[in-house]
């Protein structure tokens, strides 16, 4: 495989210290493993080669291998989550928790001027936050399979949308020369940002093309009683 092909994997991820799943794509194994949720949408993981939206160690892996091809491999941290830093553990004054209605505990994960961390402890009136990633410092374990190769125009769009939220699968592609146009569910609720980062990707991986388009769909809700009078002058 080469930069900027698009693929399906399936993996399953551990905690090489403890053989601990962090994450998979397979819902059996899943279960088989007794770590299923229902709430998450199981099912080969779409990637862009390059793109860099993986770890750098898995990114490499995917450098000669083939459609089918399994491999196993262990990923240090450096080209993982990185080493542990005391430096990203600091202490936040209990009066930044009050401002957003929070009582701090231990192990609770917090939001602070968009960092994300968890609670070490709480004394004081001051709360030790520890804001590296859960998995810094640690060796990984993949078991890794590239599914499918995707070359069609539109899968690719749809592996992108698939990439940045969880589609409902009301959504259309429609690509008409250089222009596309995302019919998505107005359930989804996409906020700007997110439609932007699909657009930029799209406009870099997927040659020809240049306009993005989005386009939400709405389906009016007609109140019971208004239906009921148009049914009877339907049958009058």
């Amino acid at each position: 495989m080469k930069e900027g092909d698009f693929i399906r994997i399936d993996y399953v991820g551990r905690i090489k210290e403890s053989g601990l799943i962090f994450d998979l794509t397979n819902e059996e194994i899943a279960k088989k493993e007794g770590v299923y949720n229902p709430q998450v949408k199981y099912g080969p993981l779409p990637v862009i080669i390059g793109s860099k939206f993986l770890i750098k160690g898995l990114e490499e892996a995917f450098e000669g291998m083939k459609i089918g091809e399994k491999k196993h491999l262990i990923i240090k941290p450096d080209k993982a989550f990185g080493d542990r830093s005391e430096k990203l553990i600091k202490l936040i004054p209990e009066s930044e928790f009050t401002k957003q209605n929070m009582v701090p505990y231990q192990g609770m994960p917090v939001n602070i001027k968009n960092l994300q961390g968890r609670v070490l402890s709480f004394s004081g009136g001051r709360v030790k936050v520890d804001f590296n990633h859960p998995l810094a410092g640690k060796e990984l374990e993949y078991d890794l399979e590239i599914k499918k190769h995707i070359t069609d125009k539109q899968e690719k769009v749809k592996s992108i949308l698939e990439f940045f939220y969880r589609p409902t699968g009301k959504e259309k592609v429609r690509i008409e020369g250089g222009m596309v146009e995302i019919f998505a569910d107005s359930a989804s609720d996409l906020p700007m940002k997110v439609k932007e980062e699909i657009s930029k990707t799209i406009a870099k991986w997927v040659n020809g093309l240049e306009k993005i388009r989005f386009i939400e769909e709405y389906s009016p809700i007609i109140p019971e009683k208004m239906q009921n009078k148009k049914n009877t002058k339907e049958q009058n």
